[in-house]
């Protein structure tokens, strides 16, 4: 089981949660009851549901906590920002290492089913049947700098200064925190003349797909580093379809799935 625990939840990755984790609440500090279960072995449950798609009550017993325990320390986290937290945090490391490319950056979304809840509508590539998007911003390599949920019937464009607003002040190898990347590519989705002269309001160059004048084909090169991130959460199974009905919910397994991209990078083959 440990050597279960310790695959989900690498050293390196326990080493960041424990900067963001709230402290345990002492319930009896007379003593006696039950030992609480450990946070890493609910993490690592967690991770083994995010990426095996497998329902709470189907978490196999190997882990330790029991899947009512699992449930209830993943709502405890999802309500506290945890998850929101550890992206910054791994985002402050990669800066500081020099590993964030802010030369080009790019921004996609991917559209998935849902099943109900708030943050879903009628998908229009689906057929109309409900959905959620979820929209993010990469660097040159493609490391999520952004992250957000939406409808599945809400226009890409409508998604880009939110994301772009949501870019924290992160650190950077030399000189002060760094939060703009220096160019922004897109596609046609975000062909709106409001959102060019917003961009070049904030010191941002833009490089989108003009409807009807250019093949978005020619971003590809640039673009690529996007679409194959937002290929990567599919290895994340409980993002093939949206389950959860509270919105934080399901933006927690969008966040687990960053943090797993963040440590799976091709640098680090």
């Amino acid at each position: 089981m440990t050597d279960l625990v310790e695959r989900l939840v690498p050293d390196e990755l326990w080493v960041l949660f424990r900067r963001v984790v709230p402290p345990t609440e002492v319930k009896r500090p007379q003593g006696g009851g039950r030992r609480r279960a450990h946070d890493r072995e609910a993490l690592a449950a967690i991770v083994f549901v995010a990426t095996s798609g497998c329902t709470w009550r189907q978490l196999p017993p190997v882990f330790g906590p029991a899947w009512p325990t699992v449930c209830r320390r993943f709502a405890q986290w999802s309500r506290a920002r945890v998850w929101a937290k550890l992206h910054r945090v791994i985002l402050d490391e990669l800066g500081a290492l020099g590993e964030l490319e802010w030369s080009r950056c790019a921004i996609g979304s991917v559209s998935v089913r849902a099943a109900k809840g708030p943050l879903t509508g009628p998908n229009p590539t689906d057929r109309g049947k409900p959905g959620s998007k979820i929209h993010l911003i990469t660097d040159r390599n493609g490391l999520p700098l952004s992250l957000g949920i939406s409808g599945a019937n809400m226009h890409d464009s409508q998604g880009l200064e939110p994301l772009v607003r949501g870019i924290p002040p992160i650190r950077s190898r030399r000189g002060p925190c760094r939060r703009r990347p220096a160019k922004l590519h897109a596609n046609k989705g975000y062909d709106c003349g409001h959102l060019r002269r917003w961009l070049r309001k904030r010191g941002i160059a833009h490089r989108i797909a003009r409807k009807g004048i250019e093949s978005s084909t020619r971003l590809g090169r640039h673009r690529r580093v996007v679409e194959r991130t937002v290929s990567w959460p599919a290895g994340c199974r409980r993002l093939h379809r949206r389950y959860e009905r509270k919105p934080e919910h399901f933006l927690a397994f969008v966040g687990i799935a960053a943090a797993l991209i963040w440590y799976r990078r091709p640098a680090r083959t």
